[in-house]
């Protein structure tokens, strides 16, 4: 059976699983041209490239809000880009966001975007900046309802299994943020989530595990990070409350790193998909593909790796 497994020793992102699927092989351009099924392509681009990471080359990948959404978005983040370097990515998008992010100073591209999503995590949303802001913008995508998330994705003829993989993981971050703000589902409204980056890093993950003819998907424990985040309600524990309530079920870990490492959006990849949760099966390997996170750290490279093979 074909088998993916996440091996999450510095937490897990949305960012940093698409990057990881992307480094294994899996086809970012494919994916690209799936998620313009969404309508939303005008709102952003998408960029990937090479970093390295404490030494270990990996793949970053970053959803870049256009100038439609810019103004506010790309704030903050100028923080931690972590220059990954240009290059990084393939394309030529440099310019594009460029401007936008202006903030980037400059390097354009690389890190650029990296920050932000980088911190997948953060940004995720849990931390709360990032979002704020992006979304904000647009009116239309600045708090997107779950109810218009799951329109989308029906409206937007994808593969069955892409739908039914990318609709689970929405559910599951908005059944966990409506129960903490005591909300029911179709009153939950993503400012954090609903951001563009997230519907990409979702749905474009289940693009990419359907693409790789993944038949199952499991996982290590995932290591949450410590410390505490700025989100958009005041300043909250790491684990985030939503990612907290997404793991329930889920063993979780500790490797002493005070940062948020697992954001609601990776959380929830993993405790929708993964069926079981343990050290690396038994298999035969095939693939594997590092992941980059935004964020760096002294003696740890951030990073998500996948394993990809024939298990029993």
């Amino acid at each position: 059976m074909r088998t993916l497994y996440f091996d999450c020793f510095s937490g897990i992102s949305g960012d940093m699983v698409i990057g990881a699927l992307i480094d294994a092989g899996a086809d970012p351009v494919q994916m690209e041209e799936e998620l313009k099924k969404l309508n939303m392509d005008e709102e952003y681009n998408l960029s990937w490239g090479k970093v390295v990471k404490n030494g270990i080359t990996s793949t970053k990948f970053d959803v870049i809000l256009t100038s439609k959404s810019d103004q506010t978005h790309e704030h903050s983040h100028s923080h931690e880009h972590e220059h990954s370097h240009g290059h990084s990515h393939s394309h030529d998008h440099e310019h594009r966001h460029g401007h936008s992010h202006s903030h980037e100073h400059g390097h354009r591209h690389g890190h650029s975007h990296s920050h932000e999503h980088g911190h997948s995590h953060e940004h995720e949303h849990s931390l709360g900046h990032e979002h704020n802001h992006s979304h904000v913008p647009h009116s239309h995508h600045g708090s997107r309802t779950y109810k218009q998330i799951v329109e989308a994705i029906n409206e937007a003829n994808f593969n069955e299994s892409v739908a039914n993989m990318s609709l689970a993981i929405f559910k599951k971050i908005g059944e966990a943020e409506g129960h903490i703000h005591g909300l029911p589902l179709e009153k939950v409204h993503f400012h954090e989530v609903g951001a563009v980056d997230s519907i990409i890093d979702i749905v474009g993950a289940a693009i990419l595990i359907d693409q790789l003819g993944i038949e199952s998907v499991q996982s290590s424990a995932i290591p949450t990070g410590s410390g505490h985040i700025h989100i958009d309600h005041g300043i909250y524990p790491v684990p985030a409350p939503a990612t907290l309530e997404i793991l329930k079920g889920v063993p979780i870990a500790s490797n002493g790193i005070r940062s948020e490492l697992a954001t609601p959006t990776g959380a929830a990849i993993a405790a929708v998909l993964a069926g079981n949760f343990g050290s690396l099966p038994p298999m035969t390997v095939e693939s594997i593909g590092y992941g980059a996170g935004t964020k760096t750290f002294e003696n740890h490279p951030n990073v998500l790796r996948v394993i990809i093979g024939e298990t029993q």
